[in-house]
């Protein structure tokens, strides 16, 4: 075991994952087979890790990939994990892949986000959507947290707006506590902000929370006289090994009752 002597560098970063991950140093040392003591030495400097053994500790806290880069360069070491573009040569079967995705779903909306909702690439149906937003929500980079929530955006279509944007709020809350992002709290403090929704005009209580039975918390959203609802479906990939990939999200809204259905399949063609 090498010894150093250090007050920063990996061992306390370590430490704050551990902290975000509520587990004691036993707990994770169990868990990466390894013993408290060394877990202790190395958040305190008195040990220098191995690479290995910060790729492990990484893992049993779930840090993501963007962070575990960081760890081996606070230690020393050389990145494990490329960043690529997504435009990139070697991320073009990624690509392509998406693409079809995407299409496959149609006429059902669905797009796929970046690690901060910015809009890297959508369907047809996300398009229905967003007719009549005004340009400057619209230029890219788009974002679909400002999309959604902003007052000019479609914020004045979605019928349970307190419910969703509470929703939303609580989703990026979860993830910032997740991982560190400042582009993330970025976009969570500038979303926050916005105005809270008020009463809608047409909405009047219900005996029922709403006109059918979902299965899961719905956005309903105007769209050309019509109410549609939706449910939303967020995928990732398994064990990426590039940053960018690591941080992308594939958004997929599902009809959540069968008027919307039926709405969109009359649009196909």
């Amino acid at each position: 075991m090498t010894t150093v002597v250090s007050d920063t560098g990996v061992g306390p970063l370590l430490r704050d994952w551990r902290e975000r991950r509520r587990l004691s140093q036993l707990e994770l040392a169990l868990r990466a087979d390894s013993s408290a003591r060394h877990i202790s030495f190395v958040e305190t400097g008195r040990s220098r890790p191995s690479e290995e053994m910060i790729l492990r500790l990484a893992e049993h806290l779930d840090v993501p990939v963007r962070d575990r880069n960081a760890l081996l360069l606070a230690a020393g070491y050389a990145p494990r994990y490329a960043e690529s573009t997504l435009d990139a040569p070697e991320l073009e079967t990624l690509r392509e892949g998406i693409a079809r995705l995407l299409r496959g779903y149609e006429p059902y909306p669905a797009l796929v986000v970046d690690g901060s909702y910015t809009v890297v690439a959508a369907n047809r149906a996300i398009e229905l959507l967003l007719g009549g937003l005004p340009e400057h929500l619209l230029t890219p980079p788009m974002n679909v947290m400002r999309i959604t929530l902003h007052p000019e955006g479609l914020a004045p279509r979605i019928r349970n707006l307190r419910e969703w944007r509470a929703h939303l709020l609580a989703q990026m809350e979860r993830q910032i506590a997740f991982a560190r992002s400042d582009a993330l709290r970025a976009v969570y403090e500038e979303v926050a902000a916005y105005p809270p929704p008020a009463p809608h005009p047409e909405d009047v209580p219900d005996p029922e929370p709403y006109p059918h039975p979902y299965f899961a918390l719905p956005l309903r959203i105007e769209h050309d006289g019509r109410v549609l609802s939706f449910v939303s479906s967020i995928s990732t990939f398994n064990t990426p090994m590039d940053v960018t990939v690591a941080e992308l999200a594939i958004e997929t809204l599902l009809p959540a009752d069968p008027a919307t259905v039926e709405y969109l399949r009359s649009l196909e063609g």
